[in-house]
């Protein structure tokens, strides 16, 4: 089993919800981190957690979607050292507005946080990681993927596409794991987005969302979290070209 300890791994979206249990969590597995996320604030808090757990830690306040931002990401990643690769958890879910609704500022940041966001960190990172001769590129996915609800086609398209990156870089790169990983039905800020969406889909959206909170089945980030961080510990390239959905285990 391959351990995590010492080496490092940059996770996007980092300030809150998934993105910063994976932080946490990897952080009590021994691994260093290089975080990143638009609000500094927050991001600033994460890594003041992270590093009390003992790890090394650097943190870069940024839109992932820009190459400076992602070659930044993989400069401090250099600097700790023992470069591993990266999460790629950052994503924008503006739930609400059929397709024909949506202002293109929006469309394109929900595209681009998720696409262009995992295409420049591949573009930055994999050299490094090619040189290695091992490594990790995990891209977070969504089962949405696969299935057409109103109010979240932006969402949805950029899901699917940036989960076709990911085998593509695995069919590209087959040195590197390359995979992406389905969290599941997690209790964050974008399950309260949804739930509170306005726009022509905003009904459906409330009532299938809302329903996911009276019904009690939202898990909580650190137990999606914990599931990646088992792979990682154990074998990442099992899954490398594939989706990586614990429910389906």
């Amino acid at each position: 089993m391959p351990s995590l300890k010492g080496k490092t791994l940059i996770v996007t979206g980092a300030s809150r919800g998934i993105g910063r249990a994976l932080a946490l969590g990897l952080a009590e597995a021994g691994a260093n981190l290089v975080l990143s996320a638009r609000n500094p604030e927050r991001l600033s808090q994460a890594a003041e957690e992270v590093a009390d757990k003992g790890a090394a830690v650097r943190y870069f306040a940024g839109d992932v979607a820009s190459g400076e931002t992602a070659r930044r990401l993989v400069e401090l990643a250099r600097e700790i050292g023992g470069f591993y690769g990266f999460i790629h958890n950052a994503c924008v879910l503006h739930a609400g507005p059929l397709v024909w609704e949506m202002p293109e500022n929006l469309w394109r940041e929900v595209v681009d946080t998720s696409l262009t966001g995992g295409y420049q960190l591949t573009r930055h990172a994999l050299p490094d990681l090619l040189e290695a001769g091992d490594g990790v590129a995990v891209f977070v996915g969504s089962g949405a993927a696969e299935y057409n609800l109103p109010g979240i086609g932006a969402y949805a398209v950029a899901k699917a596409a940036e989960e076709h990156l990911a085998r593509q870089v695995a069919a590209e790169a087959p040195h590197v794991a390359s995979f992406a990983f389905r969290p599941g039905v997690v209790d964050t800020d974008m399950q309260q987005q949804a739930r509170s969406a306005s726009g022509g889909a905003a009904p459906q959206l409330h009532q299938i969302f809302g329903g996911y909170k009276e019904k009690g089945v939202l898990i909580p980030p650190e137990r999606a979290a914990g599931y990646l961080i088992q792979v990682l510990q154990a074998d990442p390239h099992r899954y490398s070209g594939k989706v990586y959905d614990w429910r389906k285990e």
